[in-house]
């Protein structure tokens, strides 16, 4: 990074000790509720907007889009035989109001193969938040759809981290799923896996209401305006039972302190900064950028999905070869190790765009611990964050910006090719996907 400005040295050298990110974090925790839809959304949006404008983003606007707002209700998990209990439980959005009773199945983590060797017609079927070791993690979505599919009336989703804390999650792309949903905690789920061996049998009841809402998107720019772009993006929007600081708030954090230093850069190419809405109930945000965009324009994407949460930074690379040596060779001239991970995969914002051919980076940061962690529960507040992880990672992200748009000016960024499939289907995600309702038609 020799060739860098002294202005942007200097920059660079402001960010290290810039009290703008924990700031910007502490006032978008402070929200509370930022379900996309909702009135804490629409503060978030704001909030995203000024950001941007302090932070140089040129010709920053909100575009707004439709989507299914998915307001919570009470939610109660019984257990009526052979005991009678009531265990805490947190619907999973998108779960229709429903009561459901059945007997308790435990099908492990919750993989394809474990339900097809359990009996679950007719079941509540409990499921853990983790994955086997030596496979890539199967997520939420995977895991309820197909045990619906199998013939299960409801689903219940224990956490693997302890502390008392049932998690939440999507269980379907911006339309009301199938069948009710809930989350447990650890101790919750070790009674009921406990229950489910002994033939144990539960009620679940779900109060919720899906209905027409709307989001936005915040957009700007920064560099120059030139006929082809890059994407720089992260979600503001977050569930409704925490402060959302680790899942997204460090994300979008990393973001506005990449625009700035950004916005001092002589780029090569122009970039779009954007704020994207509704990721958690979705990635409905995303879609709508997508299908407004004129995609032939978009040389790469950066997605800021989960950097800025701990030490060390994580680029999935989603079978880009190209994307993943500019992120190498940033870390390494930056003496800043960055892991790479090839492996494509269907659940943040870069997926409208990957579907599309567009290479990508989803840049998040890496605990050491498998599965969301704090995330997703009512853990997931502003005490969690180390602020210098924020501000590294923005200045990471913005000298990889930086070296994509260098790389993509010169035309050395392919497009993804019809290979992509082909990589979904030996990373085993089309069962699951299929199941979930997201694999692209054109791929059969």
């Amino acid at each position: 990074m020799d060739d860098l400005s002294p202005a942007v040295r200097e920059a660079f050298a402001r960010t290290w000790v810039d009290d703008r990110p924990w700031a910007f974090l502490t006032d978008l925790t402070a929200i509370g509720d930022r379900m996309a839809g909702g009135p804490g959304d629409r503060r978030a949006s704001t909030l995203v907007a000024d950001a941007f404008t302090d932070a140089g983003v040129r010709r920053v606007e909100f575009d707004p889009f439709e989507m299914a707002r998915w307001t919570r209700g009470d939610t109660t998990l019984d257990l009526t035989a052979p005991d009678e209990r009531r265990f805490e439980a947190v619907a999973l959005p998108y779960a229709p109001p429903a009561t459901v009773s059945g007997p308790l199945v435990d099908v492990g983590y919750g993989t394809p193969s474990e339900i097809d060797a359990a009996d679950v017609d007719g079941a509540l079927v409990v499921a853990s938040t983790t994955t086997p070791a030596g496979g890539r993690f199967v997520h939420r979505m995977e895991k309820f759809n197909y045990a619906i599919g199998a013939g299960a009336v409801g689903f219940v989703f224990v956490n693997h981290v302890p502390g008392q804390l049932p998690p939440t999650g999507a269980l379907r792309y911006d339309e009301e799923a199938a069948a009710p949903a809930v989350g447990v905690s650890a101790e919750t789920g070790s009674w009921l896996t406990d229950y489910a061996a002994r033939g144990g049998e539960a009620t679940l009841a779900v109060g919720a209401e899906t209905t027409p809402g709307e989001s936005r998107n915040v957009e700007g720019r920064v560099g120059p305006d030139t006929d082809r772009e890059l994407l720089l993006c992260a979600h503001f929007d977050a569930h409704d039972i925490a402060e959302g600081a680790l899942d997204n708030g460090c994300g979008i954090a990393v973001v506005v302190t990449a625009a700035r230093l950004l916005a001092e850069m002589d780029l090569a190419l122009g970039v779009r900064v954007v704020g994207v809405g509704a990721e958690e109930l979705g990635l409905t945000g995303s879609e709508h950028l997508a299908d407004r965009l004129d995609l032939d324009r978009v040389a790469a994407v950066v997605n800021v999905d989960g950097a800025g949460r701990f030490r060390d930074l994580v680029a999935h690379s989603h079978t880009s070869e190209a994307t993943a040596a500019v992120a190498t060779r940033v870390g390494n001239e930056t003496r800043h190790p960055v892991d790479i991970e090839p492996e494509p995969h269907p659940f943040s914002d870069q997926w409208p765009f990957v579907r599309a051919g567009v290479p990508a980076l989803q840049l998040r940061s890496e605990s050491g611990e498998r599965g969301r962690g704090w995330g997703h529960t009512h853990a997931d507040t502003r005490d969690k964050v180390d602020d210098r992880n924020v501000r590294e990672h923005g200045m990471l992200t913005a000298l990889i910006v930086r070296e994509l748009a260098a790389t993509a000016a010169d035309g050395e960024i392919p497009r993804l090719d019809d290979e992509l499939a082909a990589a979904f289907r030996d990373a085993d995600f089309e069962t699951g996907m299929k199941a979930a309702g997201i694999w692209p038609d054109g791929w059969e």
